[in-house]
């Protein structure tokens, strides 16, 4: 039977990316989004079962509101659907009050009786130049309420061809796979390898997450997602996003890519 694969966000960070993934596999690639061909909407359950009917895999992220998943994952069910979830590092670790749409997606997932994969990803590389921290970095100060404890930056783009591999593949159900980068950094390194890279300043700055808070409700963002953010950074902050693994390369057959890497390759979006 030909593979007909379902990309959920496909004209997002990830999604995109694993458009142009599993386009160099050969596979027919169904992108969806609220503004694709390919209607796909979270938040209207009349575009869940046109999107799903006829593929045969889906790449999944997890929905914003949580009581979005069950259902989802029920249609899923119903066209049978191999599922491909998007998660965050040691979600078993988080409480459920943040990110609960990722806590609600893989309980369901999990409860099906579906092949299924879950990727839990580490923070991406991508943020500092896509949408969050990009124009704290391209004012050359950028506030975030971290301390010294490290992280495994991880590249969207191994993400990316990590989802077009178990998308394409078989023997990953049931599998869970942790995707870091390949080194711990701390932020103050990663703002200065970028400030590097520019030639020009760039400052970090600690602000308390309360302070954080503030900056974020006087940029105008909802209480809800400040709250996540929050709750992400404390994650950090206790550790529980400090440590790499192998997964990327060990699927890949290739080193996860280095922060410095990435760097090289984004200096066009601080400019």
């Amino acid at each position: 039977m030909t593979q007909e694969i379902l990309v959920l966000g496909a004209t997002g960070k990830t999604g995109r990316r694993v458009v142009q993934a599993l386009d160099k596999t050969g596979a027919a690639v169904r992108a969806a989004s609220r503004s694709s061909a390919v209607r796909f909407d979270w938040a209207d359950e009349s575009t869940w079962q046109p999107a799903l009917s006829g593929a045969t895999a889906a790449y999944v992220i997890a929905p914003d509101d949580p009581a979005a998943a069950a259902p989802f994952v029920d249609q899923a069910k119903t066209s049978g659907v191999r599922l491909v979830l998007l998660s965050g590092k040691a979600l078993d670790e988080i409480p459920h009050d943040v990110f609960a749409g990722m806590h609600a997606a893989e309980e369901a997932v999990r409860a099906s009786d579906l092949p299924w994969t879950i990727l839990r990803a580490n923070n991406f590389a991508q943020n500092f130049s896509e949408e969050l921290w990009q124009p704290g970095i391209r004012a050359g100060r950028l506030a975030l309420p971290v301390d010294d404890t490290p992280e495994p930056f991880v590249d969207v783009h191994d993400i990316a061809e990590v989802a077009a591999l178990v998308l394409t593949t078989e023997g990953h159900e049931g599998q869970t796979y942790t995707l870091t980068g390949p080194e711990t950094i701390t932020f103050d390194t990663a703002v200065a390898k970028i400030s590097a890279a520019l030639g020009r300043p760039v400052e970090l700055a600690r602000p308390t997450p309360d302070e954080y808070r503030e900056i974020l409700l006087a940029e105008g963002l909802p209480e809800e997602l400040i709250t996540e953010l929050n709750g992400m950074y404390e994650a950090m902050r206790k550790g529980l996003l400090a440590t790499p693994t192998d997964d990327v390369s060990r699927l890949l057959g290739r080193e996860a890519t280095s922060f410095d890497t990435y760097v090289a390759g984004a200096l066009d979006a601080w400019r």
